[in-house]
């Protein structure tokens, strides 16, 4: 009987495979593999042999899903687990918790690639930095992460994942919008002065509204004269970043039946869904740039 099936005989016994399948079904080997990447580590560097990636429960890939909807099912399992801790594990295509071996769940299992899905990358997303995106919002960014991921032809890391979702939505100060202040003066109706530079040019708009970020909206339109719904608005408290206690997304639905995104963070909620429809805002100035570019691309 050898560790990882290695031997000079075909039918050699693979013993963490065989140890691990009877701790799977509920009977106790009497062997302990709680930490399984030092028991790889040391036979590989006694042995000068490699562990396969996808070896049974010691392969560094043996829990990783880069499809889409491996990815969705264990996030979704995930999400239920921690509903009920004490529960029975059933998480879908994992038979056994990776914790129990000392793998994580964010660099062991959810991996990202040009196969992912909106649901593992709106996993990592929300569970390493706390940001819970929108339905929508989430399809959109997971189209972005995809899109890297496949012209880089690499995996990417959840940092890299982060500095993708920043670098699209979070608090965009350009190429148009840059909110710097907003005061609202409570009378008969709610009215918001909105401070802003806009392409350049500072400038200062004036609207009534039945809320805050209603009446900074109105704001904003009746400044510019852009036409689009605000669609979507969400927000959540962000307890994992002390010097952002909110974030807010916004959504926007422009008259040719596209939509952009955006999100913002501050301390002061109603300033984060500000800096969150200016980020929309911007994004539709980014979007409407790439669009003329690829034209002139295509007149050379």
């Amino acid at each position: 009987m050898l560790p990882f099936g290695n031997g000079e005989r075909t039918g050699n016994v693979d013993a963490i495979t065989l140890a691990m399948n009877m701790l799977v079904l509920g009977v106790d080997p009497g062997l302990d593999f709680s930490n399984m990447p030092e028991i790889v580590e040391t036979y590989e560097r006694l042995t000068r042999m490699h562990v396969h990636d996808r070896q049974p429960y010691a392969g560094s890939l043996v829990f990783a899903a880069f499809s889409g909807s491996h990815q969705d099912a264990i996030a979704k399992g995930m999400k239920c687990k921690e509903e009920d801790p004490e529960g029975r594990w059933t998480v879908p295509y994992l038979p056994i918790d990776p914790q129990d071996l000392s793998r994580t769940y964010d660099a062991d299992v959810i991996r990202v690639n040009s196969q992912s899905g909106k649901g593992g990358i709106g996993y990592i997303l929300e569970t390493r930095y706390g940001y819970n995106l929108p339905p929508k919002m989430r399809e959109d960014f997971g189209y972005k992460v995809k899109d890297i991921s496949d012209r880089h032809h690499s995996e990417l890391k959840p940092d890299e994942i982060f500095e993708i979702f920043q670098s699209a939505y979070l608090n965009l100060a350009a190429p148009a919008f840059d909110i710097h202040e907003a005061h609202f003066i409570q009378g008969k109706t709610l009215k918001a002065i909105v401070s802003a530079i806009y392409q350049g040019e500072e400038v200062e708009w004036y609207a009534s509204g039945n809320g805050r970020l209603n009446a900074v909206n109105n704001a904003i339109k009746g400044g510019t004269s852009l036409e689009y719904t605000l669609e979507t608005y969400t927000e959540h408290s962000l307890s994992n970043n002390s010097s952002a206690s909110a974030a807010c997304y916004v959504g926007l639905l422009w008259p040719d039946g596209s939509r952009t995104w955006g999100a913002g963070t501050d301390s002061d909620i109603i300033f984060a869904g500000i800096l969150a429809l200016a980020s929309a805002l911007n994004n539709r100035f980014i979007q409407e740039e790439k669009k003329r570019s690829h034209e002139r691309r295509r007149g050379d």
